[in-house]
Formats: C-alpha cells, sequence, structure tokens
C-alpha cells in the first residue's frame, strides 16, 4: 500500500463543497487530498506526516477574488499608516519615516483613513509641517484619494487655475486654491511624476505581500488591478518573474486594467498581454474595469444626486469612468474574446451599467463560461438584486465594510439618504436571490483577514480588534449564515478564478490547498467568530505558513 504524505485528523474538516458537509480527517499525497474521513487511517505510514487537528478546523485555503497585493506590499515597505487612525499619529509617522529616508527624492506610502479628518480631505498644509523640503504623495486607504503637501503641488504645477481632470476632482479652498487632496483622476496630475520602482523592488513586495496573505490563510486571489494603474507600477512583470523563479506560491488570477482614457481599440493589446502574462500559478485572464470611485468622495455614480447632508438634493450623482454606451460596446468585444470582466461598481447607477453591459454580452454572443463578477455592490438598486442571477454575475462581497464605521456613519450615510442608505451591502438579499457569492478583502485598503470579513458578513458588526464605530449591527436583515460565508471566500472565489476544477473544496482529486485554523468557528458564538486565526496555511500540502504556537 502507499502512504499518504500528510494527513490531518482529529478535529473537523468543514469541506465547503455543494453540501456543505463537514468530516474528520483528510490524506493528501503528491500534493493532492486522496482521502478522507475513515479511510484515512490506512494511509499513514513511517513517513507520513500527521497534523493533530486537536478540535480545531480545517478548512479550503482561502481565495481573495479582489486583492492588491504588490501595492499592498509596497505600502508595507513605504510610509504605511494603515495600522494608525488620527491625524496626529499619521503625522508623526510621516516625520518619522521622512527623517529616516531623508536621501529619498519624495516621501510615499499611504492608508490614512478619511474619517481621520474633517471633511476626510487632509491639508497640504498639516503635510508641510512634517515634510517641508520635498514632495510628498500618500494615498488613503481606498486608493481613490491622496493627500500631497505644497512641494508636490508645485512641482504638479496645480495652482489655482487648474482645471479638474475629467475623472477627478481637485479640493480647493473658497478661492479655487489646491488645498492637498486629490480624488480619483486628479492623483495623476502628481502620481506620474513619482520616481519608477526598479523590478527588484516590485518582486520584493510582492514577496512580502504574499507571506501576509499565507498568514491569513489565503492559497488563492485575483490581483484586481494588473497594468499601469497609480504609482506602483505594473505588478505583470513582479508575478512572471516569481513564477519563472519559484517562488510564487499562491494561485494568481491577474485582471488587466482597462485604460479608461481609451475605447475598444485598447482589446487586441489586452489579448496579447494574457498570453504574455501567463507562467506557473499565474495567468492574467480576467479584465478590470473600474466604472466609478467611491461615495466618501462623491465619484460613485448615483442613479440620483447625492444629498448636501441635509436632506437636499445637489447637482452631483457621481461619475461613470467608462461611458455606459462604451461600456456596453466593450463588454460584449471582451466576453467574445474569452475575457472574464471584473467590474469595480460602489454606486447603484455603476452596478446598473455594468449588468446592462452584461446583458448586451450575452444578447450578442450567448450565455459562456466567463464568469464575470462586481466588485464591492455597495450601493445596489432592489430592482437589479435579481439580475445577479439571472444574468449569471457573481457578487464579489467585501464584507469587512459592512458596519457603522465613523466613515459610514460621518461621509456616507448623510450624502446618500435614508432610502439608499438601507439599499447598502445587500449579500442576504443576494444570495436569497440564488446569486452566486465571492468574496475578498481589497487590501491594502482594508485588512485581508477573511476570518474578520466573515464575522462582519454573519453578525454586521466589526470583528473583535476592528471595533471602531456604532455598537449595533448595519441592517442586520442583510446578514448572511456563517457557512454561506466560508464558502463565499472558499469556493464561491475559486469559482471566479476558474479554479474551482482543483481547489476551493476539500475532497478527493482536488488540491491540498487548506488552512488550519485555532478553532472550529461554527462551536463557538457568532460574535466571536473573528477572533479565530489561522495557525497553519498549506498549498498542494506543502506547508507555506505556520504560526508560532503552531
Amino acid at each position: 500500500m502507499v502512504h499518504a504524505d500528510l494527513v490531518f485528523r482529529g478535529g473537523p474538516v468543514f469541506t465547503s463543497d455543494a453540501v456543505r458537509s463537514r468530516t474528520d480527517a483528510v490524506a493528501v499525497s503528491e500534493g493532492r487530498i486522496v482521502a478522507v474521513g475513515r479511510e484515512v487511517d490506512d494511509l499513514v505510514g513511517s513517513g507520513t506526516e500527521v497534523v493533530d487537528l486537536a478540535g480545531r478546523l480545517l478548512v479550503p485555503g482561502f481565495q481573495d477574488a479582489h486583492v492588491h497585493p504588490v501595492w499592498g506590499g509596497l505600502d508595507m515597505l513605504r510610509c504605511d499608516l494603515a495600522a494608525l487612525n488620527t491625524a496626529d499619529q499619521y503625522l508623526a509617522a510621516i516625520a518619522d519615516y521622512a527623517q529616516d529616508h531623508a536621501d529619498d527624492a519624495w516621501v510615499l506610502g499611504g492608508g490614512w483613513q478619511m474619517s481621520a479628518f474633517p471633511g476626510g480631505t487632509p491639508t497640504a498644509a498639516a503635510l508641510d509641517t512634517v515634510v517641508p523640503d520635498r514632495p510628498a504623495f500618500l494615498p488613503n486607504r481606498d486608493g481613490h484619494g491622496a493627500w500631497v503637501n505644497s512641494a508636490a503641488l508645485r512641482l504638479a504645477g496645480i495652482d489655482r487655475h487648474t482645471p479638474d481632470p475629467a475623472d477627478g476632482r481637485i479640493e480647493r479652498d473658497p478661492d479655487g486654491s489646491p488645498t492637498g487632496t486629490l480624488h480619483e483622476g486628479a492623483m495623476t496630475l502628481v502620481n506620474r511624476l513619482l520616481p519608477e520602482e526598479p523590478p527588484e523592488r516590485l518582486v520584493e513586495a510582492l514577496l512580502v505581500a504574499q507571506r501576509y496573505l499565507h498568514s491569513y490563510g489565503i492559497t488563492a486571489w485575483q490581483d484586481a488591478i494588473v497594468g499601469a494603474y497609480g504609482d506602483a507600477g505594473d505588478p505583470a512583470p513582479a508575478y512572471m518573474a516569481a513564477a519563472a523563479d519559484g517562488l510564487l506560491t499562491a494561485r494568481v488570477v491577474g485582471a488587466l486594467w482597462w485604460d479608461r482614457g481609451q475605447g475598444v481599440e485598447q482589446i487586441p493589446s489586452l489579448v496579447d498581454r494574457r498570453a504574455r502574462f501567463r507562467a506557473g500559478r499565474f495567468a492574467a485572464t480576467s479584465v478590470k474595469v473600474m466604472q466609478d470611485g467611491v461615495a466618501e468622495n462623491f465619484t460613485a455614480a448615483m442613479l440620483e444626486p447625492y444629498c448636501d447632508g441635509h436632506g437636499h438634493p445637489t447637482d452631483n450623482s457621481g461619475i461613470s469612468f467608462v461611458p455606459p454606451e462604451l461600456l456596453a460596446e466593450a463588454v460584449p468585444l471582451l466576453d467574445a474574446a474569452g475575457f472574464q470582466v471584473h467590474f469595480h461598481a460602489i454606486g447603484d447607477r455603476a452596478v446598473r451599467e455594468c449588468l446592462d453591459a452584461v446583458a448586451a454580452a450575452i444578447a450578442r454572443n450567448g450565455r459562456g463560461d466567463n464568469r464575470h463578477h462586481v466588485a464591492h455592490i455597495q450601493v445596489v438598486h432592489p430592482e437589479d438584486v435579481p439580475r445577479f442571477r439571472t444574468l449569471g454575475v457573481a457578487a464579489n462581497m467585501q464584507s469587512l465594510w459592512a458596519t457603522l464605521e465613523p466613515q459610514m456613519v460621518e461621509l456616507t450615510l448623510p450624502f446618500l439618504g435614508q432610502t439608499r442608505s438601507a439599499w447598502q451591502y445587500p449579500f442576504g438579499d443576494l444570495l436569497r436571490s440564488g446569486a452566486v457569492l465571492a468574496a475578498g478583502s481589497d487590501w491594502s485598503v482594508t485588512s485581508p483577514d477573511p476570518l474578520a470579513a466573515i464575522h462582519t458578513a454573519v453578525n454586521r458588526m466589526p470583528a473583535p480588534g476592528y471595533e471602531d464605530g456604532e455598537e449595533h449591527p448595519f441592517l442586520p436583515e442583510q446578514a448572511i449564515d456563517l457557512a454561506t460565508s466560508l464558502v463565499a471566500y472558499t469556493a464561491g472565489s475559486a469559482w471566479v478564478n476558474h479554479l474551482d476544477d482543483t481547489t476551493g473544496t476539500i475532497e478527493v482529486g482536488k488540491s491540498a490547498d487548506v488552512a488550519l485554523l485555532d478553532r472550529d468557528v461554527f462551536a463557538g458564538p457568532a460574535d466571536e467568530i473573528g477572533a479565530a486565526r489561522v495557525l497553519q496555511t498549506f498549498v498542494e500540502g506543502e506547508r507555506v505558513y505556520a504560526a508560532d504556537d503552531a
């Protein structure tokens, strides 16, 4: 008898299969699951590594369906503000970083949260107090705005006479002078001047990020922007280099960036990039379309105008970055070329425009298996909820955002109004309508911790350690159960990534991509789900992460 290389036993195993079954043992040979349950005992030999689950839960490896690892890793290597929360903390950290990197031509970093500043808009004057001598460029956590100092404004030639770009906005004083916050496309006025990161730096950032994501049990992901966007450079060469050197342990789908300054003439170049960017566990088979911005800076595309904070309508209903008529032309062509389309849509108008474009693709091409998905889905008009199922579009949830945290309470609810505020993150309605649910984090916008996101999806409250805001659930009728949320973060995202034939569930024949938690989250109270953590992570039966106390 051939013995297994690796066996897990002595605790519960959540398989994430169609019936959400549980077992109590798993055997692995040559990276594949060869047995589950009772058959495992006969496969243990002298050379078998046996992992005692000790009552703790084994799950399929988590798959993040919307994440930015190279940028996240680069943030960790730069002035990383993500762990801080106040303006004073940010300024102190920036001052320390600037002093420690006195020879750098720019001060680069980011990760500040909008709720730390009045109106969500920090000023150049404040940043000048700690970086007066050279330009500074610091995007916020969601990447849809940047904090710059006066030196950066001067270098970019931004003054009261500079017009807003079509896809962004310069925050201004009453006299029109720029104050130091750049929204959306206005960031390009400065970040196009940034020094280019050397290729080896991006590989370093990728490997830092990969170790970090593995520590959260993540074994696969979809990189939500692969292309020339922002200040970090194109992640694709870093993935190719890591794959060529055997350093890419995760499975990665790359979403090629749709340049919103171009039209359908860019599709041949996307086809060429798809062919070139495929190596090892990396394949760039998706296309990312950012259809709108975010609600906090009023660039998310809404069917009705934003309120002024006192319930009165304004003349601003956000920005559709890709004109809907172009979107309805491009998506059928991308679909016919075999691309999956990965949409960013925050506002209800953006969601509708994306669904309309998929409907146009179906009308022209018929139904295929490209598995288009809409990420973020913050505000969804009730009439559009059942269309996800009807059109076969997956709902890509960033569950961690569905709480009454300060950014929601101070910068979103007053400007959406009561009716639209109740349409936010409708995970429960999407589930009840039969939609496919996938899940991701959008890290480095927010934490990549799947257990924290799952906690929020189940409780509509922040996970332990993430408490910051109101102490009651946000739209609790939109909560989903634990098993559903786990499936979304495993089998659901695997389906979106076209990895479901080999990963996403614990079944015989599948790859042994699994994560061991420190407890059985089904056995404890729901309000403790997010306190769980990952002890070990395996890809194809190889341990890629182990906690110190594992």
